[in-house]
C-alpha cells in the first residue's frame, strides 16, 4: 500500500525514508542523534482504523516519537499476531503490521517489533521451539526489510525461567539469522529486571545486540535508582570494549502490583534514565488486574484510542515530560 493511501486513511504528513540506526551509545533517525521517547502500543494490530488515526495523530502531540508493539499477541481471546505460533506467517496480522509499521515511517517514528514465547497469558504458548522461533524471526525481517524504521526485540524478558526462556545460544542464532537476512537491522532481547554483570557480557559480547533492553524493577524506589543504574550499565560495557545505547522500553507502569506510580515517578524516572546516559524510554501501561482487566490501555485497542484509556496520573505524566522535553 503506498504513502497516499496510508495518508488519506490515516491522516499523517507526508514524510518518508526514516532510518534508524546507532551512533555508540545514541540512535540516530536519518542521521540526526534522537532520543526515543515512545510508549506501549502492545495491541496495535487489533486496533480499529479509527483508532488507529486517533493515536497515531496524538503521539507526535505529545512529543512521541516512537512505539511499542508485539508481533505475538491475543490477550482478552484476541489474537492478532503477526506470525503464527509456528513461526509462519499470519497474513491478516502480517499486513496490518506492514501498514503500521508505513504509516509510522511516513510520521518519522520508530516501531519496536516484539516476538515473545508466550506463557500462557496472552494467548496461546508459541515459537516454543528454536525452529519456530527462527521461522518468526525470517518472517519478520524478509517481509519488513524494506521499511528501515522498526527493530526487532527477539525475545521479550527472555531470562524468565517459564515458557517464554530463551538461552543465550538461541539468541546468539537468532542473531545471526537476523544479521545474515538484513545486515542494517537493529536487533535486541529484552531482560526482565536488572542485567547482572554476567549476562551483560553475554548480551554484548556474545550475541552482539545493538542496544540493551533492560526491564527495570517494579518497586517505589526503582524511579530513583534509573540514573545510577544507567551509569553502571554503560561503564561495564565500557570495560567490556563495546559500548551500545540503554533503551528503556518497558519501565513500571500502574495497575500492577501493589505499588501504584505517580506522575512524578514517571517523571523522576525519565529524568533518570537522560541524567544517566541512556538512549530511550517508554510510558509503559497495560490493564488493571481485575475480571475485566478495565481501562485494558494498550492491552486491548478495541477498547477504543490508547489515549483515551489513560488514567488521570498517567495524562499528567505526558503533560509533565512533554515539558521537560521542552526546556
Amino acid at each position: 500500500m503506498g504513502y497516499a493511501v496510508l495518508l488519506t486513511i490515516f491522516g499523517g504528513p507526508a514524510v518518508s525514508d526514516t532510518v534508524l540506526a546507532v551512533d555508540g551509545t545514541r540512535f540516530t533517525l536519518n542521521g540526526q542523534p534522537t532520543f526515543l521517547y515512545g510508549v506501549s502500543y502492545y495491541g496495535g494490530l487489533g486496533a480499529s482504523e479509527e483508532t488507529l488515526r486517533a493515536d497515531l495523530n496524538a503521539m507526535p502531540q505529545h512529543g512521541l516519537n516512537w512505539l511499542r508493539l508485539w508481533a505475538t499477541w491475543g490477550a482478552f481471546e484476541n489474537e492478532i499476531s503477526a506470525v503464527n505460533p509456528d513461526g509462519g506467517s499470519r497474513p491478516e496480522g502480517l499486513e496490518r503490521l506492514k501498514r503500521l509499521v508505513e504509516d509510522c515511517e511516513a510520521r518519522g517514528m520508530v516501531v519496536d517489533v516484539t516476538l515473545s514465547r508466550g506463557n500462557g497469558v496472552t494467548g496461546p504458548s508459541r515459537l516454543a521451539k528454536h525452529e519456530e522461533h527462527r521461522r518468526a524471526v525470517e518472517t519478520l525481517v524478509t517481509e519488513l526489510k524494506p521499511l528501515r524504521n522498526w527493530y526487532l526485540d527477539l525475545s521479550n524478558e527472555r531470562n524468565i525461567q517459564d515458557q517464554r526462556h530463551t538461552s543465550f545460544e538461541e539468541l546468539q542464532a537468532l542473531r545471526e539469522l537476523a544479521r545474515r537476512l538484513d545486515p542494517d537491522r537493529l536487533v535486541t532481547a529484552s531482560h526482565a529486571g536488572d542485567i547482572p554483570p554476567g549476562d551483560l557480557r553475554r548480551y554484548i559480547v556474545e550475541v552482539g545486540v545493538d542496544f540493551l533492553a533492560p526491564h527495570r524493577p517494579r518497586h517505589a524506589g526503582s524511579p530513583a535508582e534509573t540514573e545510577a543504574k544507567t551509569r553502571d550499565y554503560l561503564a561495564g560495557m565500557q570495560a567490556l570494549g563495546r559500548v551500545v545505547p540503554v533503551h528503556y522500553q518497558e519501565p513500571f507502569r500502574r495497575d500492577w502490583g501493589t505499588w501504584p506510580p505517580t506522575a512524578q515517578d514517571f517523571l523522576t524516572d525519565y529524568r533518570g534514565a537522560v541524567a544517566g546516559g541512556a538512549a530511550g524510554w517508554c510510558l509503559h501501561n497495560g490493564s488493571r488486574a481485575t475480571d475485566d482487566g478495565r481501562p485494558r490501555r494498550s492491552f486491548d485497542l478495541r477498547e477504543g484510542p490508547l489515549f483515551e484509556q489513560l488514567d488521570a496520573q498517567e495524562t499528567q505524566a505526558l503533560a509533565l515530560i512533554a515539558a521537560e522535553r521542552s526546556r
